[in-house]
């Protein structure tokens, strides 16, 4: 997320009142995650085996829990816990949602927006879109041209991101967006969370059935096809022309190659090559896990043929 001016280091460390390593004046631009860093942007470490990650990021500015020396050109702001003052700045410039304050949208004329469907702030939807009735679109959301949104789908839902504490569940606000670029249809009842930082994207052409959730974060390319009640978690790449049949469950951070097939039911816990179609879970190329359903198949017959060499030894 873009900070709507420049701020310097100083400033952002007296909003939550912090500590600091590192020029007053050093500018800050952003704040985003780990995945989606630049210059001039926060993240935030609150984990050691993190940390080398996070102060080598392409992050000009680490909220830290421990005190240790930028590296050149960085700075440091502590706290004993980062993600609470991530959440804090993250919340200062992008407030959450209020459905009862209408701001300026950008719609085509010849957009269709059913009446029934309700739409946040920052929104803009592209020529001969047709939003169908009950569809609920969340703040900082973009709809290209041609686009198709059946009804009960909602656009723009928070991400699933929680740290545990003693005392509970604490939610990392969602300030991202959604882009859904031409020629995307999307079934009913589906759910398209925002990135939490950055912006979930569903690529050109791509068409998605009902009942199909899409986390947050993720990014989808051109021309995929995802059949009912496929689940795909946050900070998911699929790439290009990718099949994904019903039920398919994807887990978070791993990506999916270039027109993968991937059959019904299958439970994808890591990446995938492109060009290969998949089943099972855990996931296989799908002519060999075939060949291995067959080969447990045949388990009961080779039982049998073994208990009939025994008793005849036995006899023997």
């Amino acid at each position: 997320m873009k900070l709507p001016r420049a701020h310097k280091l100083s400033e952002i460390a007296e909003l939550v009142n912090c500590k600091f390593i590192g020029s007053p004046d050093h500018v800050i631009t952003g704040i985003n995650e780990i995945h989606v860093v630049e210059p001039g942007d926060i993240v935030f470490v609150d984990h050691p085996k993190y940390y080398e990650k996070a102060l080598n990021s392409a992050a000009t500015t680490i909220i830290i829990n421990k005190e240790v020396d930028p590296p050149s050109g960085k700075a440091l702001i502590f706290s004993e816990d980062p993600f609470k003052v991530f959440n804090e700045i993250t919340l200062h410039f992008s407030p959450k949602q209020a459905w009862d304050k209408p701001g300026a949208n950008k719609i085509h004329p010849t957009a269709q927006i059913a009446p029934s469907a309700v739409l946040g702030k920052n929104i803009t939807i592209g020529a001969g879109t047709m939003i169908h009735p009950n569809v609920v679109i969340y703040d900082n959301t973009t709809i290209g041209e041609d686009v198709e949104i059946h009804s009960n789908t909602v656009i723009g839902g928070h991400g699933f991101y929680y740290k545990k504490y003693a005392d509970g569940y604490s939610k990392m606000h969602s300030c991202g967006g959604v882009i859904i670029e031409d020629k995307v249809e999307i079934g009913c009842g589906s759910t398209i969370d925002k990135g939490v930082t950055g912006d979930t994207v569903i690529g050109y052409g791509t068409k998605i059935d009902n009942s199909v959730h899409i986390g947050h974060d993720t990014v989808i390319g051109k021309h995929c096809l995802l059949a009912a009640q496929v689940g795909v978690a946050g900070v998911v790449t699929i790439e290009d022309n990718v099949t994904l049949w019903g039920q398919v469950g994807v887990r978070s951070d791993i990506t999916i190659g270039k027109d993968a097939v991937v059959l019904a039911q299958t439970g994808i816990s890591k990446g995938l090559d492109g060009g290969k179609t998949y089943f099972g879970s855990p996931v296989g190329e799908s002519r060999e896990k075939l060949k291995e359903l067959a080969n447990v198949r045949k388990i009961p017959g080779i039982i049998d043929d073994l208990r009939e060499i025994k008793s005849r030894l036995d006899e023997s």
